[in-house]
């Protein structure tokens, strides 16, 4: 069997492609620019933007499931390409939003979107599965600097608070989905196995450098003006809006869910080891 990672250089898909190389799985990766990617050597690479459909149909040739990333303009053409080739499975990267559970999420920036492009992927009449994640723990790493140069935190609503999921966690739900049957049609709501306030964040990071770090609380206009320049203004509203309820109101956060451990029968990794094993980001 050979897979197609897409995102194959970035948190999620490097653990994908290290997963299925364990498994002796051929993989192939479409990614922007092989010079830096850095992948294993026995990687097939196939240089190309998502973007470019070209590029995506010669990855494409061959493989029998897909890992999808979610650049959005392109999903609705490479989930029928890939029923062009003849592929039996994708594995699209959503997001929590999409379930619409509050109405915070169905007002939310990126829920109509995230919606569409599930839609197009079952559509293409592909076995589908939909890995909706909830926040990253590497949104921490937005930290790095600040972190690195003055062991300080510059965030709002030190309160808020969600079930963070390590980007591993993730992955090996990915690759279980990928390689072995059973998770087709499965629409997965995927949490770390905590809520974690951005404090305990901090804290943990604190702990695993063994250095204090002070939380430095920003009103919502030092923050959203601080992230103007990287962050889209509707992303911006969405985290802005999430993190002021879960503030007010930790029982509005999006519950803790145990698909990490019901499809991968390991526990969900926690923040003090997410923290451990990307010290170097903040050393």
């Amino acid at each position: 069997m050979a897979i197609l990672v897409t995102g194959a250089a970035g948190n999620i898909g490097r653990h994908i492609v290290s997963n299925a190389l364990e498994a002796g799985t051929s993989v192939r990766a479409l990614v922007r620019r092989p010079a830096e990617a850095q992948l294993p050597a026995d990687v097939d690479v196939v240089p190309g933007d998502m973007t470019d459909l070209d590029a995506v149909r010669r990855a494409l040739d061959g493989v029998e499931a897909l890992y999808l990333f979610p650049v959005l303009d392109v999903v609705p053409a490479i989930a029928q390409l890939a029923r062009e080739a003849g592929l039996r499975t994708v594995v699209f990267l959503s997001g929590a939003w999409t379930a619409g559970l509050s109405l915070r999420d169905r007002e939310s920036w990126t829920y109509a979107q995230y919606v569409e492009a599930e839609a197009a992927v079952e559509a293409a009449g592909l076995e589908w599965t939909m890995l909706r994640p909830g926040p990253f723990m590497t949104n921490m790493l937005w930290w790095s600097r600040s972190i690195k140069s003055e062991r300080v935190v510059h965030a709002p609503y030190a309160a808020a608070t969600c079930p963070a999921i390590h980007e591993a966690d993730i992955a090996d739900v990915a690759t279980a989905a990928l390689l072995e049957p059973g998770h087709a049609g499965a629409r997965y709501m995927l949490t770390g196995p905590a809520q974690v306030s951005q404090i305990e964040q901090s804290q943990a990071l604190s702990a695993a450098l063994g250095e204090e770090i002070t939380f430095d609380e920003l009103t919502a206009d030092q923050w959203r003006d601080s992230v103007g320049r990287f962050l889209r203004p509707g992303i911006a509203a969405d985290l802005l809006r999430d993190w002021s309820e879960t503030a007010a109101d930790p029982a509005s956060a999006l519950p803790v869910h145990d698909t990490v451990q019901r499809v991968t029968d390991k526990p969900a990794r926690t923040i003090g080891q997410w923290a451990q094993e990307h010290l170097d980001a903040f050393q």
